[in-house]
């Protein structure tokens, strides 16, 4: 029972995150919204950041949890993309609070998670010096949070889906060629 509880705690603040901002949001009106007293969500959660940090934390885990190979960061990107999407406003009030920090730690933690993944399997049986790889991934990491901060920046646009499939497919073959000139450096 207590897990159905916790789950209609987050299922409302979510409804109500994507109709509002976060400051306008209370531990009243959560609890008001799935039927449960003030009690029972500090029995579950310590506060409304935790709340928020938990969520956060778990949406992530499950994208992770999705793609424990990545052969392609096109469709894990498009997949996250899409999950952010569906909760839109949401997003956007998360974006413009002060919890901000919580939503960007784990937006750059789930970049880290693709493009270690991603590398370590475009990088099997390739020799490659560490600290290349290393900068391989911090680049392509940055890469990827900029340019979800700089979507999210803008208010998601629908039409950045297609821009940023374009870009993925300008950017195709680039880390083979970038592993191709690591090689050609240790060599010199």
């Amino acid at each position: 029972m207590p897990n159905f509880t916790r789950q209609a705690i987050k299922a409302s603040f979510i409804k109500l995150l994507n109709q509002q901002p976060l400051n306008k949001i209370t531990v009243r009106s959560i609890v008001e919204d799935c039927g449960i007293n003030r009690n029972s969500f500090y029995y579950h959660f310590q506060d409304i950041p935790a709340l928020l940090q938990e969520i956060v934390v778990e949406t992530a885990g499950q994208l992770i949890r999705k793609y424990p190979k990545i052969d392609s960061i096109e469709e894990c990107i498009l997949d996250a993309i899409c999950c952010a999407a569906e909760n839109k406003r949401a997003v956007l009030h998360i974006y413009h609070s002060l919890s901000r920090d919580i939503f960007e730690e784990y937006l750059l933690r789930f970049c880290d998670y693709v493009t270690k993944t991603y590398f370590e399997t475009v990088l099997t049986g390739q020799q490659l010096c560490k600290e290349d790889a290393e900068l391989l991934v911090r680049f392509a990491k940055l890469e990827l949070f900029g340019a979800a901060l700089d979507w999210i920046r803008q208010d998601m646009p629908e039409e950045s889906m297609e821009d940023v499939r374009r870009l993925l497919t300008l950017c195709d073959g680039l880390s083979e060629e970038l592993i191709e000139r690591s090689r050609h450096g240790a060599e010199a």
